[in-house]
């Protein structure tokens, strides 16, 4: 099955409703990810592999109010345009600027050198 992205407005007055909202639509099985969506953050952007979008706003009425279905579609992934924009990148490396040496009885005394 495909992994399909669900938009759906939910009326939120509080941040309290708005994490309720999120905890009820991470528990559906088959959910990856879901975020906040819209310039007003009162839609919930819910992505995953076999989610029943009925059962989604069914349960987000019931736990938080009012909610409106907007969109069921598949997952748009950006494969090419992430590959043009990512830079190697270089591995910082670490210099230890102290150097330990060993005497005879066996402890390490150490060799400031700056």
């Amino acid at each position: 099955m495909a992994k399909q992205k669900i938009v759906v407005k939910v009326t939120m007055t509080s941040e309290k409703k708005s994490r309720k909202a999120l905890k009820i639509a991470v528990s559906i099985s088959g959910v990856e990810s879901a975020s906040f969506a819209g310039s007003d953050k009162d839609q919930i952007a819910v992505t995953g592999e076999g989610i029943d979008s009925v059962e989604l706003t069914t349960l987000l009425r019931k736990g938080v109010g009012y909610t409106e279905l907007l969109s069921v579609g598949p997952v748009e992934e950006k494969k090419a345009d992430a590959a043009k924009d990512t830079k190697p990148t270089v591995a910082p490396v670490y210099v230890n600027p102290y150097q330990y040496y060993y005497s005879s009885y066996g402890l390490p005394y150490y060799a400031f050198e700056m």
